[in-house]
């Protein structure tokens, strides 16, 4: 679905429909979708995060950001990217910068952000392409994208567009799973995930998943929220992924549901997939879940060595960007 919501504000109209492909049954969807109901023993783990993980994080003092004296600009024949924290990511892909989840708030309700952003909407150049995986809060953050929106294109999974629609951007299009849309030479794919996208409790419509995005010279993969299925099998099967951004951290929730992917199964799935290089997010940047908060990244570094990635699994500090 392609929503113009501010068709005077200036930006060109440069998507076009999206392309339909095999959408998954409802009973397929339901598969997917992880229910809202916390299992036993929540109360335990509820009053263990508050003691262990957030109230600590409170009274410690914020991180410095760190000292970014120049982004490294990609070639067109490149894949730059630069983590912004949590999940957010400016890439540079195909010509096209493209930002995905971008997220610079210092607060989530009680839930502080550890480290000074390193890089702000306004350290970035130009976005042609705004992609929102799904609408909880730490990865449609309304006031940043307010920052970066200038009328350009922005792509939410379906049901997501009513949350954006007063952002200042000029398409809103709605993808559902593997529904594409086209964007000069950048073919955007919406990808399953094992996760569910309610922004509030009663909103359980909201679609969710992650990104497929090709170039012809290169693809890029950025799961959103997801926890381990076998549909990263299926996704890998679909395109010939150069780099995949994949979630380390949360996968201790309080709720104690499945919602997010330990290091260990984040490697299983880029191994599943058959990505050649890996760099990790949701980590070190809001404590969401019960891990203490350095391990996601330390067992991911041990994981990938003992498993032979080490030349393929970078850790990116925030701010940090690679190219490929």
């Amino acid at each position: 679905m392609i929503h113009d919501p501010a068709p005077d504000h200036g930006g060109p109209a440069l998507l076009s429909k999206p392309e339909r492909k095999r959408i998954f049954t409802r009973r397929e969807r339901d598969e997917n979708h992880i229910g809202l109901l916390p299992t036993e023993g929540w109360r335990q783990r509820n009053l263990q995060f508050l003691g262990e993980v957030l109230i600590p994080s409170i009274l410690a003092p914020r991180k410095p950001g760190r000292i970014i004296d120049e982004l490294p600009l990609a070639a067109v024949d490149q894949l730059g990217v630069t983590w912004l924290g949590h999940a957010g990511f400016f890439t540079q892909i195909g010509g096209v910068n493209v930002i995905i989840d971008p997220n610079w708030a210092l607060w989530h309700g009680p839930v502080k952000r550890l480290r000074h952003p390193s890089l702000w909407a306004s350290d970035l150049p130009s976005i042609d392409l705004v992609l929102i995986t799904h609408a909880h809060f730490d990865h449609l953050h309304l006031p940043s994208l307010r920052r970066i929106a200038r009328g350009q294109p922005i792509i939410v999974p379906k049901g997501v567009g009513s949350v954006v629609k007063r952002c200042g951007f000029g398409q809103i299009v709605e993808l559902e799973t593997w529904q594409s849309a086209q964007f000069r030479d950048l073919h955007v794919t919406l990808t399953p995930a094992r996760h569910w996208g309610a922004r509030m409790i009663h909103d359980t419509h909201r679609g969710f998943g992650g990104y497929l995005i090709q170039a012809p010279e290169r693809t890029l993969f950025h799961c959103g929220d997801s926890s381990m299925f076998d549909g990263f099998r299926d996704i890998g099967q679909r395109a010939d992924i150069d780099l995949a951004l994949m979630p380390i951290g949360a996968y201790l929730a309080p709720s104690g549901r499945p919602v997010h992917m330990n290091p260990e199964e984040a490697l299983d799935a880029f191994e599943m997939m058959g990505a050649r290089h890996m760099v990790p997010m949701h980590h070190d940047t809001f404590p969401l879940g019960g891990e203490p908060l350095h391990e996601p990244a330390e067992w991911l570094a041990r994981s990938a060595l003992t498993r032979g990635f080490e030349d393929r699994v970078r850790l990116l500090h925030e701010g940090e960007t690679a190219l490929y």
